[in-house]
């Protein structure tokens, strides 16, 4: 793909338990070496109600990915968010970046719905 979103991206996640969470990042989601976004980027979980998890400023890590796989949030090689490459499996940590609770229960999950919205 030569082309590059340039919109805001909301990730909305579905496991096979039922749970859902995503993450919102001002910046449009690319392929990157290094750690890319905003302190504006967070983490969310819906289990059951609607919880956000902002930017704590200590650290910059807010989203990276290659076709390997895909991060959010990040400190001591934990990840908010991770997603792997085949879009089937992932997992949730707490990490520094957003002071967050796992977003699904078991930590690593399997992805039943994935959704990825450009607002304009």
């Amino acid at each position: 793909c030569t082309g590059r979103l340039s919109s805001p991206a909301l990730l909305l996640i579905r496991d096979t338990e039922a749970q859902a969470f995503g993450a919102f990042s001002t910046s449009p989601i690319h392929m990157s070496n290094g750690f890319y976004g905003t302190g504006e980027t967070f983490l969310f979980s819906f289990s059951p109600e609607l919880k956000v998890f902002r930017w704590t400023g200590r650290n910059n890590f807010f989203l990276k990915g290659d076709t390997d796989l895909l991060m959010v949030g990040g400190g001591s090689g934990k990840f908010g968010l991770w997603l792997d490459g085949d879009l089937h499996h992932g997992g949730s940590c707490p990490c520094e970046t957003f002071n967050n609770e796992s977003l699904s229960p078991r930590g690593e999950f399997c992805i039943r719905d994935l959704e990825v919205w450009g607002l304009a």
